[in-house]
This record gives structure tokens, sequence and C-alpha cells, in this order.
């Protein structure tokens, strides 16, 4: 008998029983959280594969096919935009996101833990009805009634659908431990109407969340957006009254925090999307906002 089996048989326990459990965060928005940074310009400490297990939702706009469709594997470089996956096969490109960093500081709060990521995110999308290229509003109907909101509750749906992630020959089990969101900026563009909606639409998409992930307090941290104020458009007039509303929401909900650093991003090749350096510094910006945030927040523990 192989010492494989002996030890199993050891310890009373059958190794296809035993569970691993892995630390989930669900990251999702729209293009800043897709991620612009370049993988040729990551530093080297960042450029190999983590030990850190991601499911990227395929990434499509509303009504669009296989939206949220994904395979679990090892996070490495090539989850930005123009990332997609057929449920068989993930076919990295060459930008990046926050999830780099952002999973590096999490193993460092957590040592020893697993860590897994879940991630769905698309540019240009808005909360508001009829706002960006496509929307998150949980009541949408038009055409198939397929949108943003739908394909992030199917990219969690198949992410804890799958029973064995890391391919090890193990069950594995997936705890939720927070959502890190960065969107808004379409909000901001497209209008008054939709930038006075946010805070509603925001709390409510929140809890939604929580709902599908069966953490009625789970840890939020909102993500601040920026305006580049770079060209001759006002890309984002009403920009404050979205910051507001995110504002409001962290202050009334004690297991919410406002990621605020991004202040300090730079810009790249449009006025839209922040540097390398920036997204770089954006993954350590959300592990931090996290780690404080949990200080207050008592539903999540190790």
């Amino acid at each position: 008998m192989k010492k494989s089996a002996l030890a199993c048989l050891a310890s009373l326990l059958s190794c296809s029983t035993v569970a691993d459990e892995y630390l989930a965060f669900f990251m999702a928005g729209q293009s800043n959280m897709d991620g612009y940074g370049y993988v040729s310009e990551l530093p080297k400490a960042l450029t190999g594969t983590q030990d850190v297990m991601i499911f990227h939702g395929n990434g499509v706009f509303d009504n669009q096919d296989n939206g949220g469709v994904g395979k679990w594997g090892k996070l490495k470089p090539g989850h930005g935009t123009g990332f997609k996956s057929d449920g068989k096969t993930n076919m990295l490109s060459d930008r990046f996101g926050a999830e780099l960093t952002f999973a590096k500081e999490i193993q460092q709060q957590y040592p020893g833990k697993k860590i897994a990521i879940i991630k769905y995110a698309v540019g240009g999308t808005g909360l508001a009805l009829n706002t960006g290229y496509s929307n998150w509003f949980p009541n949408f109907t038009e055409g198939k009634g397929l949108n943003q909101y739908d394909f992030a509750l199917k990219t969690i749906n198949n992410a804890y659908a799958a029973n064995d992630i890391d391919n090890d020959g193990k069950a594995d089990t997936l705890k939720p431990m927070g959502i890190i969101w960065m969107q808004g900026e379409a909000d901001a563009h497209a209008g008054e109407e939709s930038a006075n909606a946010y805070l509603n639409n925001l709390t409510f998409m929140m809890n939604l969340f929580r709902a599908a992930l069966r953490v009625d307090d789970l840890p939020v941290v909102i993500g601040k957006i920026t305006d580049s104020e770079l060209g001759e458009e006002d890309i984002m007039p009403y920009i404050y009254r979205v910051h507001l509303a995110q504002q409001l929401f962290v202050e009334s909900d004690q297991c919410a925090a406002y990621m605020s650093n991004s202040d300090t991003y730079t810009y790249g090749d449009d006025p839209w999307h922040y540097t390398s350096e920036s997204f770089v510094q954006m993954g350590k910006d959300f592990a931090l906002s996290y780690q404080q945030v949990i200080k207050t927040c008592g539903s999540v523990k190790e």
C-alpha cells in the first residue's frame, strides 16, 4: 500500500474528503478594475506565477454570449483588459490590473492561508440603466435581459460550483472574505440622473452581492474614482456627486471602507486609465483598506 494511502488511514480520514479552505475575494467594476497596466512594464517580482487561485469571468457587453464563464487557474500577469475565457481555456492578455499586488498583500495579511480571487469587470459600464456601453442595473429587461449584474452573478456561481479549484484531487471550499469595487466613471460621465442615483444603486448592488455570497455584512472596499482633467472635454462633469455617494455609502456601513489613495495615481495612454505603476499601487491600496475595515467589521473571522 502506498504511503499516501497509509497516511489517510492513520488519520481515519479519506484523502478525497479532506477539503482545502480558500479565502475568497470578489473584485469587480469597470475598466480600472479590469486593468490597463502593461505586463511588459511590471517589476520583475510580479512577473511570475503566484500561489493564488483566480477565477476570471469572461467579460462581455449586455446580451452577448459567454458572459461570466471561466476556469480556475493560478494567478499570473494577463488578467487585465483583453483577457478572455471560454470556460475551458483562459486566454491571457498583455495587460494586468490590481489583482497581482492585492493578492500578494492579502497573502501577507493571512500567512499560511490559501487565497482565491474571483474577478469580473468590463470597461465603460454604469450602475444606472442605459448608462455607459452596458449597465449593472439588476432589473434590466432589454433584449435577452442579460447584463453586467447577471454576468457577475454567473461568474460567482461558476466559481463556487467548482469542487476542486486547484486540481489536486481534493475538494476545496471557498470562504467569502470581501468585495473590492472600482466603478463609477460611467455614471459620473453620463449625466445628472445617473450620478444622483449612484448612492441608491451602489447600496443596492453591494447588498445584492453580499446576498449572493451569503454574508450580509461582508466587508466592502470602494475605490474612489478620479478625473484626469486631461483634454478639452470634461469627461466626468458629475464626479463630485458620485464621490459624495461613495462617501455616504461608506459612512453608513460599518463594514465598508473608502480607498481614496487613487487621488495620487497617474494616467497613461488616455484620460480614463491609469499607468502601470498606478495599477501596481492600486492593489496594495485596496489590501490596506481591507485590512483597516476588518478591524471594525466582525463578520469575517479566519
